[in-house]
């Protein structure tokens, strides 16, 4: 499933949200991807993730006039949907 944000992402609760996500549910994520922009960064963030494995850095910066839009991919196994959205959208900044 793929999430998608127009508002930038605050980083504080983004991480430990992935974090806790990933050491809970870790066998039923298959793959996680996603880019990311945060505040007063002009980096796109890019974070990826297989199973409990999670790895994430600022990669290039954000071209100018690009959309900085935060999407998030999950591959997996019995993942919910509404509270995927839910809690993806509480880490607005």
């Amino acid at each position: 499933m793929s999430l998608k944000s127009e508002k930038l992402i605050d980083p504080q609760k983004l991480l430990p949200w992935l974090n806790d996500f990933t050491q809970e549910r870790g066998p039923d994520i298959l793959r996680l991807k996603g880019i990311i922009a945060f505040p007063n960064e002009p980096k796109r963030f890019v974070v990826q993730g297989v199973h409990m494995i999670l790895d994430g850095d600022v990669q290039r910066d954000w071209k100018e006039g690009e959309a900085k839009v935060s999407r998030l991919v999950f591959i997996g196994r019995n993942l919910d949907r509404a509270e995927l959205e839910a809690k993806f959208a509480a880490c607005a900044a």
